[in-house]
């Protein structure tokens, strides 16, 4: 995860909610949500189970629960073509899918996690819901299952896709949860010793949310937190995860590959497997673990735990004895795409969920696979194993890129400008990858290619704006919804860039998009945010599968971290996306 840029959030007060209660912005008047909602109801084949129907909306004062508050309205953007009247009743849909990403499925006591840094980092160290991760996912994939469909065009969806950042410390047994989650199978989020939980949440530090004690920790005396005994056992029993029901296709993230996301590969893997973890650390050890992740002059230096026979209190840090797991050891590009290419882990396919044996030996972590006659679709890796959260791209992986895109667009620009045309059969393309253009900026060298330059995300924006077979750039990373227009004075270099919030934080949101020839030279690509499948409201003492979803959404939206603008404003989330499109599939 990079850090959060927060970006102005737009005031409002509709139908009684208001900011002051947290919820994302609504148009000016009730009045005018409303004949929005009509207007989107009537282009639809299926809303219900979606944030086109009903959103979840935090009420109250202090610890907010949720109910279901107004849907969110289609936006129509303009930004790169106009849009042409008529055009719903000649669409047709070319494809359909969902997106997933940042679900960080996580090992919530593995001893190199590094806690004690969220006062410094944030959400990204610690999270009062991340015992839950793994069934939280697990209620994503019961709406995709419910769901079946694209909301907007009713065609069944084709795949889904996670855009990186699938486990949060490129642990083996994070990487088993995941392939259990998505396949479907029984997931038990529990490492260390069977018999007790050894995380921080009953370390007896202020610096975390302890649900099973009285503790006047942080969380309970500054965001009201409610104390729910049994909480840590009912978080860390076997579950089961149906698995999709649809193929699903992978792109690696930051945390698939390094320590914490930003250590370099490989700087603590005798740790992964030792018996030591820090609980909490004075200010001078935490300032120096989140420069250790965030500054290039202070890569990888790690303060040392503690050295003593049993926990032990220091000037410095507070370490506990932990029990050992050799499920914890680190895995590499290599093992992660043998995961998924391993005959257990097909589930509905396809075989590799993307990857095939060209990635086998974890150097080269992309490809290509079709999504709908006419559109293929585009992984790409911008992670490196130098360490640091941000991305970029290798020179190898760019010039592959441009020979892809190249080989199936008739009419291309070259680096000068100049429109180019050849004789070839046009594809539309769609790119997905972990990183924004925007978080692309981290040109350490990766040591799977040592010489390779690394390029920025600027640099990859022109290239592809010289191929107007390209619709959308489909990312994550940020954890917040933002959708953002590549313009240019020539209209079809234009295409849009589709960024989607994380799972793992507020506001847990997946995406469906769905491609539609408007048949009149453009293509619109709608794009619906999806909640998991789980009561807005539950019980606190309903240890249910169906009431831990419901409370790992609960307690996201009352992170002490938690910010109403990664909801994105209007027009980051329910929207139609207009593109020019020279020769639309069909």
């Amino acid at each position: 995860m990079a850090p959060l840029n927060r970006r102005g959030f737009l005031t409002t007060s509709t139908a009684g909610l208001g900011i002051a209660l947290g919820l994302p912005a609504l148009p000016a008047s009730a009045a005018v949500h409303d004949r929005l909602l009509r207007q989107t109801m009537s282009r639809v084949a299926q809303p219900d189970g979606t944030t086109l129907a009903q959103v979840a909306t935090p009420v109250g004062d202090g610890y907010r629960l949720l109910t279901a508050g107004p849907g969110w309205p289609i936006e129509v953007r303009e930004d790169l073509v106009p849009a042409q009247p008529g055009r719903d009743d000649r669409r047709t849909a070319l494809a359909a899918f969902v997106q997933f990403t940042d679900l960080h499925i996580m090992d919530a006591q593995s001893p190199v996690r590094f806690e004690y840094t969220h006062p410094v980092i944030g959400s990204s160290a610690h999270r009062p819901q991340e015992t839950l991760s793994a069934l939280g996912a697990t209620a994503l994939v019961r709406r995709v299952n419910s769901l079946r469909a694209g909301p907007v065009t009713g065609r069944p969806f084709d795949f889904m896709v996670t855009t990186g950042d699938n486990t949060d410390n490129h642990e083996t047994i994070e990487l088993a949860w995941l392939m259990a989650v998505l396949n479907g199978g029984t997931v038990t989020p529990d490492t260390g010793d069977p018999a007790r939980y050894e995380g921080v949440q009953n370390c007896g530090n202020e610096l975390y949310w302890h649900p099973d004690s009285d503790l006047a920790d942080r969380y309970k005396t500054r965001g009201g937190f409610p104390r729910i005994p049994g909480f840590l056992d009912a978080a860390t029993a076997p579950f089961e995860s149906p698995g999709l029901d649809v193929p699903w296709y992978c792109t690696i993230g930051n945390h698939d590959d390094t320590p914490a996301g930003s250590l370099p590969a490989g700087s603590l893997d005798e740790a992964y497997l030792g018996d030591r973890k820090i609980m909490f650390a004075d200010d001078d050890v935490r300032d120096q673990a989140a420069e250790a992740m965030t500054d290039e002059d202070r890569l990888g230096q790690v303060p040392d735990e503690v050295e003593s026979p049993g926990d032990t209190v220091s000037t410095a840090a507070v370490t506990s004895r932990i029990t050992p797991d050799d499920r914890r050891a680190p895995f590499d590009t290599r093992a992660f795409v043998a995961a998924h290419l391993a005959e257990d882990n097909t589930g509905p396919g396809p075989v590799g969920h993307g990857f095939t044996d060209d990635n086998a030996d974890g150097v080269d972590c992309f490809y290509t696979f079709r999504i709908a006659d006419g559109v293929t679709g585009v992984s790409m890796d911008t992670t490196t194993l130098a360490g640091l959260a941000d991305g970029s791209i290798g020179k190898y992986q760019y010039d592959w890129l441009e020979r892809t895109l190249r080989a199936a667009s008739s009419v291309y620009y070259d680096f000068w400008g100049r429109r180019r045309t050849q004789q070839v059969t046009d594809e539309l393309f769609v790119l997905f990858s972990h990183h924004t253009s925007g978080t692309m900026g981290n040109i350490l060298p990766d040591s799977r290619r040592p010489g390779d330059l690394r390029l920025t995300g600027d640099i990859l924006v022109h290239m592809l704006k010289r191929y107007p077979n390209v619709l959308a750039w489909v990312n994550g990373h940020t954890h917040y919804n933002r959708v953002r227009a590549h313009t240019h004075r020539t209209a079809e270099r234009g295409f849009w860039e589709i960024n989607t919030a994380s799972h793992i934080d507020h506001p847990q949101m997946a995406r469906a998009i769905e491609i539609v020839d408007n048949e009149d030279g453009t293509v619109s690509l709608f794009t619906t945010l999806l909640e998991a499948d789980s009561p807005y409201r539950v019980d606190h003492g309903d240890f249910s599968a169906d009431g831990l979803a419901s409370l790992y959404r609960e307690l996201s939206v009352n992170d002490l971290y938690a910010d109403p603008a990664d909801y994105g404003g209007p027009r980051d989330r329910n929207v139609e996306l207009l593109v020019a499109a020279r020769n639309p599939a069909r």
